[in-house]
């Protein structure tokens, strides 16, 4: 079997927002969300996927959204490149939904809180190795909380997850390793069979159930993809080239090497904004240090 990769918009919507996936999305929700715990009973998936109108290209940036039974709305969303002001724009697109709950009249006491949950293809927080962040309103120094949080952002990093599949303890775990590592996969692993909903995801994530424009638009999202990866890996390239040959004409070592750490940090400081230190350090050959500082200047 051949799975299609839920990291893509197309996939994902598929796999987690479509009228057949109630109880898949219950049961990741309740894994990112709530460690595990059957705290979701019921939810509406709302403006669920339908095959027949796929765009070509990622017209939302909000991969799925539903209404838990309490009320409370998840807007969750997947996002493969580190984007500039991203993480601006999940804060934007969370107090968006917050705000746009009321019509002109109603009191704000019908307001019902908002979860952001981000899953990245990127690291977000280079200081913290932890997979999933999880931020709410507190007081700034007695860290309690600001009434009942109205506004949660929850963040969930797969370049730090890194157990195998023998090591997966938890409902958190099996569904992070699927987001990771579905398309590796040639069966449904024995550790992951045992959570029907699991085996649900891989069954819609199986490439023989999609029909020929589904395939087509999967294959066009992922070209995009790796076409704007390409791009910023080339533009990287040939800024490294170039401050090697400005050293070469400068006649010493210490001139070439003077000149690719110069061109290493004036491209690094166009990175900053898109992706983080540790990518940025081993695509420039800098120090997270220098990045770091770079940030700081």
């Amino acid at each position: 079997m051949t799975f299609i990769n839920p990291k893509t918009d197309f996939a994902f919507k598929k796999i987690f927002g479509s009228n057949e996936s109630k109880p898949i999305l219950i049961s990741f929700l309740n894994a990112m969300i709530y460690d595990g715990n059957p705290t979701i009973a019921d939810l509406e998936i709302i403006d669920p996927y339908l095959a027949s109108r796929v765009p070509y290209l990622k017209d939302s940036y909000l991969d799925v959204k539903a209404r838990l039974a309490g009320g409370a709305i998840v807007i969750i969303e997947m996002q493969v490149l580190n984007v500039a002001s991203f993480a601006k724009r999940v804060v934007y697109n969370a107090a968006k939904t917050y705000s746009t709950q009321l019509i002109r009249g109603q009191g704000y006491f019908k307001l019902k809180p908002v979860i952001a949950l981000t899953i990245t293809d990127f690291e977000m927080f280079d200081n913290d190795q932890e997979v999933i962040s999880h931020f709410v309103f507190k007081e700034k120094k007695r860290l309690f909380d600001y009434v009942d949080p109205e506004i949660e952002l929850i963040f969930i990093e797969l370049p730090k997850f890194n157990k195998q599949l023998d090591e997966l303890e938890t409902l958190t775990d099996k569904w992070i390793f699927f987001m990771k590592n579905a398309p590796t996969l040639e069966i449904v692993p024995s550790t992951m069979e045992t959570v029907s909903e699991i085996q649900q995801a891989f069954a819609i994530a199986n490439e023989t159930n999609l029909n020929p424009e589904e395939l087509a638009d999967l294959e066009e999202r992922e070209r995009y993809i790796l076409d704007q990866q390409g791009i910023l890996l080339k533009g990287i390239e040939e800024g490294l080239a170039q401050g090697r040959e400005q050293g070469r004409e400068e006649g010493r070592e210490e001139g070439i090497a003077l000149g690719m750490r110069e061109k290493a940090l004036e491209i690094a400081r166009q990175l900053l904004n898109v992706l983080d230190n540790q990518t940025i350090s081993q695509t420039t050959g800098l120090s997270v240090e220098d990045i770091q500082n770079l940030r700081e200047e």
